[in-house]
């Protein structure tokens, strides 16, 4: 599903200081080209993978993307190979300049194969795989992707989920809101992406060459409400599909930032 959000704090952009992208009022982003991050997920019928691991690779995912070298360059933002801009760094930017847009479509069989040929990055969880693909216009999807189905995405957990390393991030989902898989892999993404904004470049190096190692799991309601007063990293949802708007649907951990 397509997902549009907003966070309750303003993370510090990977570029120059900006307004934040998830502003709830009308702002300059809303005027500015609308770009979207595709993301699909590989769904065969006959071995689909758990929830909660299409969860935790959309995310990693996400941060596979934004710290590669093709999207890097420009200012604040490091350097792509050899000190040159990347050939994504551009489409990254127009993204991030607008509303931070995901969107995640399932594929199979031909459809899988003929999505992998394209630029992008497959990461692999335990058995889920996602490809994430560099931003394109909302009314610019290539033509393989456009074809992709967005609903149906609907995944179960045959066995509870392990539980959390709570030493490690963590992206703890909204226990009272409930959401297809699709949404919740987009949600995952904002919530990881919240957290590397909010890092220093040490840190996300350090995160990146670990394999940006975390967990998803869904906390009982005194948790959560504790996770929302705590000051880290909220996403709110716009509210354009399955949520009501300025839903909160994820709050963003790092080890990090418990400094």
């Amino acid at each position: 599903m397509s997902s549009d959000s907003i966070p309750e704090t303003i993370p510090a952009a990977p570029a120059a200081p900006v307004e934040s992208p998830f502003r709830t009022e009308p702002t300059a982003r809303d005027e500015a080209p609308q770009f979207v991050l595709p993301l699909v997920v590989h769904l065969e019928k006959t071995a689909p993978p758990a929830r909660n691991d299409a969860l935790v690779t959309a995310a990693r995912a996400v941060l596979t993307l934004l710290s590669d070298p093709r999207s890097l360059g420009g200012e604040g933002e490091g350097e792509g190979e050899g000190g040159v801009e990347g050939e994504w760094a551009q489409a990254v930017r127009d993204w991030q300049d607008a509303r931070i847009r995901k969107v995640v479509r399932r594929a199979r069989g031909a459809e899988w194969r003929k999505a992998s040929a394209l630029p992008g990055i497959t990461v692999t969880g335990e058995h889920a795989e996602v490809r994430v693909f560099p931003p394109v216009p909302l009314d610019g999807w290539p033509k393989e992707l456009a074809k992709l189905q967005v609903s149906g995405t609907d995944l179960d957990d045959p066995e509870a989920p392990a539980a959390p390393d709570l030493t490690g991030p963590v992206l703890w989902m909204n226990p009272d809101v409930a959401m297809s898989a699709g949404k919740a892999m987009a949600q995952a993404g904002h919530g990881a992406q919240l957290a590397w904004w909010e890092l220093s470049d040490a840190e996300r190096a350090a995160w990146r060459e670990a394999g940006f190692p975390l967990s998803v799991a869904t906390p009982d309601a005194a948790r959560w409400r504790e996770l929302t007063a705590s000051g880290l990293p909220v996403v709110r949802d716009a509210g354009f599909t399955e949520v009501a708007p300025g839903s909160c649907t994820v709050v963003a951990d790092h080890p990090a930032l418990h400094r």
